[in-house]
């Protein structure tokens, strides 16, 4: 392997931390607030309030800019719901989102091109569906500032000079419809009812339906309630309704889960032939194998599941999948 540095690879510069706090495993009023009662900076009596918790708070907030990242209280919580994680100053520079205070936050952006599959790879709660919700135009990107979050005319100013700009100005001027194929089929039968053929019907804004659905293997399952179809069939079925539709951005969130080889072949060629000029796709995956089938370049987000992700440069198909298996997987499970 080359020991070239590139502008992707973690870098050893001067170290931030972030406090990460569960949400769902923080429960005050189950605990003896160890965290508070153990932290140094409170219990020097200065006044300062790294940690601020009561039994009747819902969760604990931890002040990122008085913690000094001694890691005790993320020892002493008798439900594991504390992270004090590290990582490069350069990146507080590049937050692209946070969702609160001690909550997980993504950097950079994936840079999706016309006419070009762009593929992201990365491990669960890494940021990836956060990055296809901002890409969409379903989220708004608050650069890190959830208590102030900027308006959309300092956002453009943000990316100014990439192509990031010129994009978000055609999502805002509804110049480009962005459609996601959501991450979790599973979740479809709640909020769709009806026969697999009434939906597609619905949704139907091309000439090419019947098509689609031989690609898909879905033809044998068109009478049936959307409730009565398995996980691979709500899969192909998701995939379907997607590239029946018109659309400038077309968003697949792991296309070939639930699928066995032969239907994830499929699915990818039917997805990689609504592929034109002036279309954007962009797919998330995890099977390296359909991402080099499907991507013309590819994104790897590395970080701490759960805490942070950062988005990386664009790659080609075989130095993003290497690095990816060599640099950036480590680094997720190892932070």
């Amino acid at each position: 392997m080359s020991k070239r540095k590139t502008s992707a690879e973690p870098t050893q510069d001067k170290l931030t931390r972030i406090a990460i706090v569960s949400s769902d495993r923080c429960k005050p009023k189950r605990c003896a607030l160890e965290c508070k009662r153990s932290c140094p900076v409170v219990r020097m009596g200065t006044g300062k309030l790294c940690i601020v918790v009561t039994p009747e708070s819902k969760i604990a907030e931890i002040s990122e800019v008085l913690c000094i990242g001694c890691g005790i209280c993320a020892k002493k919580c008798p439900f594991e719901a504390i992270a004090i994680i590290n990582l490069p100053s350069n990146l507080e520079k590049e937050t692209t989102h946070r969702y609160g205070p001690n909550s997980f936050k993504l950097h950079r952006l994936p840079i999706p091109r016309p006419g070009e599959v762009l593929g992201l790879v990365g491990t669960n709660g890494i940021g990836k569906s956060t990055a296809l919700k901002i890409l969409a135009g379903k989220q708004k990107p608050n650069l890190g500032r959830y208590g102030n979050p900027p308006d959309w005319q300092e956002i453009l100013l943000y990316f100014r000079g990439s192509e990031l700009q010129n994009y978000f100005t055609k999502i805002l001027e509804d110049d480009l419809k962005a459609i996601i194929k959501p991450q979790y089929v599973d979740q479809i039968p709640k909020a769709v009812k009806g026969s697999v053929q009434s939906i597609l019907d619905r949704k139907d804004e091309t000439e090419s339906q019947l098509e689609i659905c031989r690609q898909l293997d879905l033809i044998a399952v068109r009478d049936r309630n959307v409730d009565e179809l398995s996980g691979g069939e709500l899969q192909r079925f998701a995939c379907a309704v997607v590239c029946i539709q018109q659309a400038d951005v077309y968003m697949f969130d792991e296309p070939s889960s639930y699928l066995d080889v032969k239907q994830r072949l499929n699915a990818a060629k039917t997805i990689r032939s609504l592929l034109t000029d002036d279309r954007y796709i962009i797919v998330v995956e995890h099977d390296l194998s359909v991402l080099d089938y499907l991507s013309d370049f590819i994104c790897c987000l590395y970080g701490t599941p759960g805490a942070y992700g950062v988005v990386t440069m664009p790659f080609s198909v075989r130095e993003g999948t290497h690095l990816y298996l060599n640099v950036f997987y480590s680094v997720s499970f190892s932070s």
